[in-house]
């Protein structure tokens, strides 16, 4: 059922969005700011569920792209996502209807909002990630057969180029994160536009009132001095995102960063407070697999978050520190995620990983 995000549901959205973002999607802090100041002014901000939207609706993805260290270098102005779907639109020669999340991770759960709030259209809870991925072809859009292209990107400037390359998501992807890098290293962009029948087909539902519920859950446990871990793990098995293990609490002993390629690329190792268990993190944006001596896990597409040991509060990957203290918890992925299908493009292959996938309640059962 169709309702209005309120002020006081930013922080919790936000909070949810780190967690389900796996250390990516980019810091949502700069976010809700923006989003806040939309709403202080007056407007609102309409989710529809996707059995809600018309079959023959335009629907739009709206979202940030680039590395997320250079988002807090380059604080957005707010207009740059906006500008990119009116192109966006003038080129398709069509309003839209709707928009609906890229990712339902970090700043890119804010992205859309901040446009939602802006032009005053409806955004469809949902997402094509389920959780936030590095590429634009990683998308459950593309893998069910939507073009990702035309798409429409801009940058803090307001300089616009347009890309089309038919139903070749990969080569629309590679194509964006040159243009990215010369804007800069960030760009901001509206891409796959579908109908309404496509996104009851393709999307994840519920991803963002999933990431309101996470934030509030969180909150409401410390607020009442219970542990917000297992109160998340509880929660999670009620849902889509049925599996949640954690595994390892500790500090962080080593983080090795750097940008390259539009990406945030490093490793971090955490260590068990006696330094007898250590487990690497592996990320390209987002954390991809997590190992302790050699041994496997959790691996992409399940979600693998940092979260502060106590507060769990996630920790992005940009923001973690040498001497954090911190919790490691994986999650399983929906099921429209585990597809041949699916894993084919956004599986542990797809990021050179030499592993197949295994399910992390078969790695990290109970």
């Amino acid at each position: 059922m169709a309702y209005t995000l309120e002020l006081d549901d930013l922080e919790d959205l936000a909070r949810g969005a780190a967690l389900l973002g796996t250390g990516g999607g980019g810091d949502p802090y700069i976010g809700t700011l923006l989003v806040a100041e939309e709403l202080r002014r007056g407007r609102t901000i309409r989710l529809i569920e996707p059995d809600e939207v018309d079959d023959e609706a335009l629907v739009i993805a709206s979202a940030f792209m680039g590395a997320p260290t250079v988002v807090i270098e380059k604080i957005p102005g707010g207009g740059e996502p906006v500008t990119a779907l009116r192109r966006l639109e003038r080129h398709l020669g069509r309003k839209a209807d709707a928009i609906i999340p890229m990712e339902c991770g970090g700043l890119n759960s804010m992205v859309p909002l901040l446009v939602a709030a802006r032009t005053g259209l409806p955004i469809v809870d949902g997402d094509g990630m389920g959780r936030a991925f590095p590429e634009l072809q990683m998308e459950t859009f593309g893998v069910y057969g939507v073009a990702g292209s035309p798409m429409a990107i801009c940058d803090e400037r307001q300089n616009v180029t347009i890309i089309d390359t038919g139903d070749d998501n990969r080569s629309m992807e590679w194509f964006a994160r040159g243009v990215t890098i010369r804007m800069g290293g960030v760009s901001y962009i509206a891409e796959y536009p579908m109908s309404g029948t496509d996104v009851k087909r393709t999307a994840i539902p519920g991803t963002m009132t999933l990431a309101l519920r996470l934030g509030r859950v969180i909150r409401e446990a410390r607020e009442s001095q219970q542990d917000p871990f297992q109160a998340l793990i509880d929660y999670l098995s009620g849902t889509i995102y049925e599996h949640a293990r954690i595994l390892l609490e500790g500090k962080v002993v080593d983080i090795e960063r750097r940008s390259a390629d539009g990406f945030v690329r490093g490793t971090a190792t955490i260590a068990t407070f006696d330094g007898a268990t250590k487990v690497e993190l592996t990320f390209q944006n987002e954390h991809l697999v997590a190992r302790s001596d050699g041994k496997l896990l959790a691996i992409v597409p399940d979600l693998i978050s940092v979260l502060d040991a106590e507060t769990a509060t996630p920790i992005t990957t940009e923001a973690l520190r040498y001497g954090q203290r911190v919790r490691v918890i994986a999650i399983s992925t929906p099921a429209i995620m585990r597809t041949p299908e699916a894993l084919d493009v956004f599986g542990p292959r797809a990021f050179g990983l030499d592993e197949d996938w295994t399910p992390v309640e078969k790695l990290a059962p109970l």
